[in-house]
């Protein structure tokens, strides 16, 4: 297994020898399943829906849908653990956004080591010092931090850009700023691959921060998923609170953007249970996307 190296000060890379990520012609490219999934952090006062009734629903709706790439978030420490020995076809990179090490609340990033090779990965805080360890962002209420890989088929030429990330659930700059951040980083990182971004935005299709992903007059933006898909499946909310927030309130806050030569064949939101028990306060989002 190569190792992810981390590094503090700087943004986190990780280059693995003879791996050249590109977006490059090749072989008839594979459907790729992506999935956003905020799995509530572990919470002592959740009662039945606590992570420790939930850890396998979890893991096992990553397996059943097939998921390639999976962007977690609200991931503590303790529950990395227990994903990695549920998952163990996948690889993961991240780190606690408190600390760049265990502490805090990972936007973990998954893929599917049988499928793709990892050629290079980071993180950065969504903040003024991206690169600090740590750091808080304009008026945001917590550290907020961001995960991205490229990811090259094993079988194959064609190579992907992924980013995964938690926007703050209080500051409004915050959410305006972090998104021009992650734009310049994609812009820098990215080159010409398709784009993949997961993510719970904390921000429902209507609002400003949707709206500023998505400008078509801005060449970084990015279009949500669900407006290019022929088949859309499930709700259109994604926060349901463990079932206790009403139908008609419950928001559509995440979500997969995409930028770049991708087809979406379809779009879901898996707003299921299992003898009334959740997978998490958040349905997780299921995308499945293919290199034109």
């Amino acid at each position: 297994m190569k190792k992810i190296l981390s590094t503090f000060g700087a943004v986190a890379l990780l280059a693995l020898a003879g791996c050249q990520c590109a977006s490059q012609q090749g072989s008839e490219p594979r459907a790729v399943n992506v999935m956003s999934f905020n799995v509530r952090y572990d919470n002592p006062e959740d009662s039945l829906n606590n992570w420790k009734y939930r850890k396998d629903r979890a893991a096992n709706v990553i397996r059943f849908y097939e998921a390639d790439i999976v962007g977690t978030q609200e991931v503590l420490h303790n529950q990395l653990v227990d994903l990695k020995e549920r998952l163990p076809h996948y690889e993961v990179i991240g780190v606690g956004r408190e600390d760049g090490k265990e502490q805090g609340e990972y936007s973990a990033l998954w893929y599917n080591k049988e499928r793709f090779d990892c050629c290079e990965s980071g993180y950065f805080w969504l903040s003024e010092t991206p690169e600090v360890a740590g750091s808080k962002g304009w008026d945001g209420a917590c550290e907020r931090i961001a995960t991205w890989a490229k990811l090259k088929e094993k079988k194959g030429e064609q190579s992907y850009f992924v980013l995964n990330t938690h926007l703050d659930h209080v500051g409004v700059v915050a959410r305006r700023e972090s998104i021009s951040l992650i734009f310049d980083r994609i812009n820098q990182l990215a080159g010409d691959m398709p784009v993949i971004v997961t993510g719970d935005f904390n921000s429902d299709p209507d609002s400003d921060v949707v709206a500023h992903i998505t400008n078509p007059n801005d060449p970084s933006h990015l279009t949500d998923s669900r407006t290019l898909a022929p088949i859309v499946y499930g709700p259109a909310w994604s926060w349901h609170d463990f079932g206790e927030l009403p139908y008609n309130r419950r928001p559509l806050i995440d979500y997969v953007f995409v930028r770049g030569n991708l087809q979406v064949n379809k779009y879901g939101v898996l707003a299921e249970t299992e003898n009334e028990a959740f997978i998490s306060d958040h349905a997780p989002v299921l995308v499945q996307v293919v290199a034109k």
